[in-house]
């Protein structure tokens, strides 16, 4: 607990702006989740406040996450790269919200030309978001820290090479116009994130290669310590997420619905 109050303030002490932007995501994605209890409202098989949700929170983890790595880089325009997080993603997160308390998708829907132009204004939103945070991962590559640890170094490096990635896989969804093989849009009571489990679905690998950015920074700070062991799980990490990758373009879903195992097995 000391540990985590004592990151807080180092947080808001580097980088103010996106720190409260961030809270103020945590506060909204609580917010989301007290409103799945208390709607009924449902879109693609599932409480329509499930993805607000989802994507207040991811957004949250994002901005405390980038917030604390980019105050490494030197000579680098925070206060830009800040503005350009909060007004895309914050967009982002108030269109989706605004769309579920309506009981309407805000992804793929292309029902009204204000529609259309709203689905691509959001997919423009996440590319720009992605390529300054390409533009990052490119600076820490291009960059010499003498004073971080190369195995620290390294994991933000595949983090954000990984995010980046898995980021711009989105894309498959956009093209297909779902986020899932074999079936359209199909979603499950997975916990939630909902994930098919009875197709293949597209969101897995975008989850779990996009949240390399947490997971692999931490990984090597406080437990791996050698930068040849966060080398190995860096690509470990990223083979994973290819994998689930092509299980989902397969039809297969990560984590299928025993009634169905059980039904194509007699078969």
């Amino acid at each position: 607990m000391i540990a985590m109050i004592g990151f807080v303030l180092e947080l808001k002490e580097r980088n103010a702006m996106l720190f409260y932007f961030g809270l103020l995501c945590l506060l909204l994605s609580l917010a989301f989740l007290a409103m799945t209890r208390i709607s009924n409202m449902q879109v693609y098989q599932v409480n329509a406040w499930y993805k607000p949700f989802k994507f207040a929170f991811s957004t949250f983890m994002f901005s405390w996450a980038m917030a604390w790595y980019c105050s490494y880089l030197p000579n680098f325009n925070i206060p830009a790269f800040n503005w350009s997080v909060i007004l895309l993603l914050g967009f982002e997160i108030a269109y989706i919200a605004i769309m579920a308390a309506q009981g309407k998708t805000s992804h793929y829907n292309v029902s009204s030309p204000f529609y259309s132009m709203m689905f691509s204004m959001m997919a423009l939103a996440a590319t720009l978001v992605t390529v300054y945070t390409a533009y990052v991962g490119l600076l820490f590559f291009t960059n010499s820290f003498p004073t971080l640890p190369g195995y620290y170094l390294w994991s933000i490096r595949l983090g954000i090479l990984i995010f980046v990635i898995f980021s711009f896989q989105g894309f498959l969804m956009g093209a297909r116009m779902s986020h899932s093989v074999g079936l359209v849009n199909d979603n499950s009571n997975l916990f939630i994130v909902g994930w098919s489990r009875l197709a293949g679905d597209l969101r897995v690998a975008h989850f779990i290669g996009m949240h390399a950015l947490q997971v692999l920074p931490l990984l090597a700070f406080y437990l791996l310590r050698n930068t040849k062991a966060t080398l190995l799980v860096g690509l470990l990490y990223a083979a994973l997420a290819t994998f689930t990758l092509v299980q989902a373009l397969k039809g297969k879903p990560l984590f299928p619905e025993k009634k169905l195992t059980t039904l194509i097995e007699k078969q």
